[in-house]
């Protein structure tokens, strides 16, 4: 198994992950990307007029993709 680590972006802060998680493949790193962005997102974003979160995805030889979601509230014209 290869291990992938999974850096978060939360706004201008940056969370490195120095631990990982040995899975067996890209897929599965995709899929535990993109798990942990939409749990962060439904905390995250509670009371704020717009937010930007990534998920930065990385092996021992460096990034390999970026799960982001992006949540922008505005009122509408009347």
């Amino acid at each position: 198994m290869k291990r992938y680590y999974f850096d978060v972006r939360d706004g201008s802060q940056f969370i490195r992950d120095d631990e990982g998680a040995e899975l067996p493949n890209i897929e599965s790193a995709r899929e535990e990307a993109t798990t942990a962005l939409s749990e962060m997102a439904r905390e995250w974003v509670r009371g704020r007029p717009q937010h930007r979160i990534a998920v930065e995805v990385r092996d021992d030889h460096g990034p390999i993709l970026e799960a982001s979601f992006s949540f922008v509230m505005k009122p509408c014209a009347t």
